[in-house]
């Protein structure tokens, strides 16, 4: 793993103008965390707070997912390294379209080459459709992990909910997405870490 080549990677993303994001953002929002982690989390999109701060998840969304990871037994600094499938922050919050996902993917493929985690969680259907069957709902396969994906093999995915799902989802009984959401990170923790 080069430091070095992640300030490249970095350096060349922040002067990327692919697509019209680059005149609208405040920060490119390239990553958060250890280069050096088992764990590779992947988020949709920078929000408001995270294109001003230049960091991935440190909104409302972001904070849950740290109230997550700490109950899960990970540690945001140490065992992750986070990046999202856009470094720029995209009008209204809304979904990042197909066009700005393509002109985005060189540098997270490089960030992924760099870190060569054990474990990428797919934080949200976007992200996870940025590397699984397009036609899965995540709903439907969180948790589960996928092996052998097209030019990353060797590592596992892991989708997730999105914890900007979760802050709409109160309930911690059993089965409920907030409690499916801890379950699959204490795995994501056991499957990288143990």
């Amino acid at each position: 793993m080069s430091l070095e080549n992640l300030e490249h990677i970095k350096k060349e993303a922040q002067q990327c103008k692919s697509c019209p994001l680059y005149a609208t953002r405040n920060n490119i929002v390239f990553s958060d965390g250890s280069p050096n982690a088992k764990i590779l989390l992947i988020g949709e999109a920078p929000g408001a707070d995270e294109d001003k701060l230049g960091k991935p998840f440190v909104g409302r969304a972001g904070k849950l997912l740290n109230e997550f990871l700490i109950k899960a037994g990970l540690e945001r600094q140490k065992d992750l390294y986070i990046a999202n499938t856009l470094k720029c922050r995209p009008p209204e919050n809304r979904k990042p379209q197909k066009e700005e996902k393509a002109a985005c993917e060189k540098f997270l493929h490089a960030q992924i080459k760099t870190i060569n985690p054990k474990v990428i969680v797919l934080c949200g259907a976007t992200a996870m459709e940025s590397f699984l069957d397009k036609k899965l709902k995540i709903s439907k396969v969180r948790g589960q992990i996928f092996e052998n994906v097209e030019g990353y093999e060797g590592i596992k995915f892991i989708p997730i909910l999105h914890p900007s799902y979760l802050l709409r989802q109160h309930s911690l009984d059993e089965g409920s997405p907030r409690d499916l959401t801890l379950k699959d990170l204490i795995m994501i923790k056991k499957t990288a870490l143990d």
